[in-house]
Parts: C-alpha cells; structure tokens; sequence
C-alpha cells in the first residue's frame, strides 16, 4: 500500500521558522508511522521561489532572486536534516527540469479545456498572501491576518473558473472525499465555497517579473499559487512525457494521502487546488490536515516584539530530539499553541529526564546488577500480569494518530511510561530475589521496547538509543528473547 504525504512548500522570503519546523516535524512523524505500519512512503517538502515579496526581499538583501532563494533552500535542506526529517524528496519551484515541465503542462490542460480567459481587473492586493483580498474581508482596509495596507492593483490578468467547479468542490469537502482535520476548518472551507469567485492566476510581467512565464504569453507570469500549489504533482513527474509518467511515481502515489499545512493557506488547498485538479481531470487529495500556529509566552510572534523563536536556537540548546518532543506534545496538533523556555525546562525535566530517561536508566542497571546482565522476555507474560497487558494495548494511541491528534498519541505514550514506573514502584525488585525478580525485569523490559516502538515516529534517535541499550532491535520482541543491556548512560542528563 502506497502512502503520500506532503509538507506546504516554504516561502523563501526569509529564513525557516519555528511554524514550518512544527510543520516538517509532524509531517515526520506520519510519514515514520506508515513506514512502521509497512506501507510505502512517499514524503515530499520544499520550496516555494517565486513571487512578488521574494524579488522585494532579495532586492533588500542586495542580491539576485536565485541567488537568494538558492541560499535560502539551503537553510531550510539543513533544518530537515537537523530535526532528522525523512522526507524522500524535496522539491523547488525554480527547478526547471522538474517543477516548470509540470506547472507547463498543467495550464496547456486548463487552457485547452477553456477554463482559463483573460481580462480587466481591479482588487485589493495582499504581498504577505501573495494574494487578492475581497474587500469585504479587510479590516481598516489591511489584510486581517498581516495587518499590513493592501495594495489596490488595477491590471489585465489571465483568470481560473473556479467558480465552474465550486459546487463540486463544495459536495467533495461536505461528503468528507477531501477529509478536511480538524472540523472546523471543514465548516470554514464551507463557508468560503458558498461565494467563491473566479480567481487571477496570472499577474502582468511588469508587475511581476519573478516567476513561470505564461505558456504562448509572455506579457504575463505564472501566480504564485497557479505555480506552487502544482508542486505536489511536479515532484511525482507529472511534467514527464506521457510515456514516461505512465510508469513514474505520479501512477503510483497521487492523489496524495495527506497534505499537511499552516491555516494561513487553507483556502488555497481546499478550494483552489481541488478545482485545479478537477479541470485537469486529475483526482483530488484524500485529506488535508490543518495545524495552527505558535505564540510566544502568550503573543504572536512579531519582529516588532522581538519574541520570534529560531528553531536553531531551540536546536541548539536542546538538540533534535527534545526539540521535536516538545513542539509535538507541548502544541495542540491542530490549534494554536504557545511556546515558552520555561515550558521547554518543564517538559525536559518531567516528561524526559524524570520519565522516560528514569525509567530506562533503572531497569537496565537493575538488569546489569541484580540479574546477572540478563533477563528473557515471554510472551505468557502479556496475559499473566495485568500491567503488561494494559500497557501493550494501543487502539488509543493508533487513534490519535489517524486523526492527528499527535499531542495526545504522545501523551498516551507517557501514560505508558507512567505504567511501568508504578510497576516498577510496586514490584520492588531490588528486593526480589530468583524467578520473582527475572519475571519483574523481563516484563519491564518488554514495557520498554514497547514504549520504544511507538515513540519511534516522535523520536527516532531516542527510539534507537533505547534498542541498542538493550539489545532487541525494535519491534522485534519474540516469545524468549534475551535482554542483555549495555551500561546504561542517561538518555535525558538532568544537568542542563
């Protein structure tokens, strides 16, 4: 079974921030989980290059826009590989032997099919979105999330029927054959499809000289989105010849199984896209998955406040796996959720040092010095002790990960990890002595590479730790197998 998983694609416009880190890492974590379930994974992230706010930004960096987004691309290849990401692929939308074939061939498909026609326009334009605001939506005439003025633009542009497809949009979110998480976001998407207008997708070259030029109209450029969005096709090989994308990896894994974003860009996933898709006669994604965003000590974060939060400053301080524990357990997978250093010290010294790290720490010294370094696991024991058999049911945890609800996945997880320190607790087996204290450490252990398992997606380099300590690959618990710890050093040092 084939699974799909897409991040947004980073706007290049500065450098990667504590938002898309939570994105990659949560998208991580599904992608870890259905390799583990034994499906074939296919993840993608990247880049999005061109656009009006790009060229202004590389302008005020003093350098050429590839130059820009080419060093920017860099920085955001290096956060995913410090958060240990696994993404398969990553896509850019400069790459013009991938990415332009595809985003090419997807407007000759809505121009030949007449859902593409030019004219006169006069609207309210958002930098931040890249993007038309209705002015309806504006607040003091800016845009209501940026806060900044708008800027009313009078041109000719090439526009996208949406309105064509704006029913058919609306009965494939209401029937759930776009699964939109959470609920709310449905009901918002609802909400938006019941006025949805025709939209630009092309703005004049004049006005936007960074981006895809229009097939047979080089008067204009390619929209932002018009070239993003098909970024999730582009990376499958949409763009290759017909006798090649027959048997590429477009045949084997759209339409996507998830596309994971921010709320900022909802509309454009769950409106647009999918009309997109429609017009080209191409299936549409199975769900979109809808995180919020990240304050700081309750505000959002602002430049103007100074509370932005580097990820590599939270990398630094931390490393990868504490970092990627606290922005999956500590924020809501689907709300808005607050970061604070305090609640960083917090988490590390409850959940990981005095939990997870504690645990780890005392069996395997218990094994090494009360059991002769070794222990056997037997799988008699799920039904003889209770502890055991309560901490190896998971409908809950799988639960929470089909309905993104990561936090509380996590949280089951340590409520895991409370069972086998009150186990622990209550067996006493530094007062055992024989069979008695064999069977104590052999369960625990178990408990263990249990609790390893399932943190795998969150933490794998914790996950690997805990293997190699132990001896037991993970997953690979069997009715005998030997426990045979190294000397255990702490996973989570309480000095920090």
């Amino acid at each position: 079974m084939s699974f799909y998983i897409t991040t947004s694609i980073m706007y290049t416009n500065g450098p990667p921030h504590i938002g898309f880190a939570l994105e990659l890492v949560q998208a991580d974590v599904l992608a870890r989980y259905h390799r583990q379930m034994g499906e074939n994974v296919r993840f993608l992230t990247g880049t999005d290059e061109h656009g009006t706010k790009i060229a202004r930004s590389a302008a005020a960096a003093g350098m050429e826009p590839q130059a820009f987004v080419d060093s920017i691309a860099g920085q955001v290849r290096a956060l995913a590989d410090q958060l240990a990401i696994s993404n398969d692929d990553f896509i850019r939308t400069t790459d013009r032997e991938r990415h332009w074939p595809a985003v090419e061939r997807l407007w000759g498909v809505l121009a030949d099919n007449g859902d593409l026609y030019k004219k006169s326009y006069e609207g309210y334009y958002c930098v931040g979105h890249e993007a038309f605001i209705k002015a309806s939506e504006l607040v003091d005439g800016r845009c209501p999330l940026h806060k900044t003025p708008t800027e009313l633009v009078r041109e000719e542009n090439w526009f996208f029927k949406l309105s064509k497809y704006r029913d058919q949009v609306r009965k494939l979110v209401w029937n759930d054959d776009i699964g939109i998480v959470p609920a709310t976001r449905k009901q918002e998407i609802l909400n938006l499809l019941e006025d949805a207008e025709d939209i630009s997708f092309s703005r004049p070259s004049a006005n936007l000289s960074w981006g895809i030029p229009v097939p047979g109209d080089p008067t204009q450029t390619m929209y932002v989105w018009a070239d993003a969005l098909t970024n999730y096709i582009s990376a499958l090989d949409y763009g290759a010849p017909d006798s090649q994308q027959a048997s590429s990896a477009f045949r084997e894994f759209w339409p996507a199984n998830v596309h994971l974003i921010g709320k900022d860009i909802l509309r454009f996933h769950a409106m647009i896209w999918p009309a997109m898709l429609l017009a080209a006669g191409l299936e549409v994604p199975k769900a979109i998955f809808v995180h919020g965003f990240i304050n700081v000590d309750g505000e959002k974060m602002s430049k103007t406040l100074g509370n932005v939060i580097d990820p590599h400053e939270l990398l630094g301080r931390h490393g990868a796996e504490v970092a990627r524990y606290y922005l999956l357990r500590e924020i809501p997978s689907t709300d808005d959720g607050d970061f604070s250093w305090e609640n960083v010290k917090n988490r590390y010294e409850s959940d990981l040092a005095n939990g997870l790290g504690n645990l780890v720490q005392r069996v395997a010294t218990l094994i090494r010095s009360r059991a002769e370094g070794e222990v056997r696991y037997w799988a008699t024991m799920d039904e003889a002790i209770p502890a055991l058999k309560e901490l190896l049911e998971d409908r809950q945890y799988h639960e929470a990960v089909a309905q993104f609800r990561l936090h509380d996945a996590l949280g089951q997880v340590w409520a895991k990890i409370g069972t086998a320190n009150a186990y622990v607790n209550e067996q006493e087996p530094w007062k055992q002595e024989g069979e008695a204290l064999h069977e104590t450490l052999g369960a625990v252990s178990a408990m263990i590479g249990h609790i390893a398992w399932l943190v795998q997606p969150f933490m794998p380099g914790t996950a690997e730790r805990i293997s190699r300590l132990f001896n037991v690959p993970l997953g690979e618990w069997q009715d005998g197998t030997r426990v045979t710890p190294e000397k255990p050093e702490p996973l989570f040092p309480r000095e920090r």
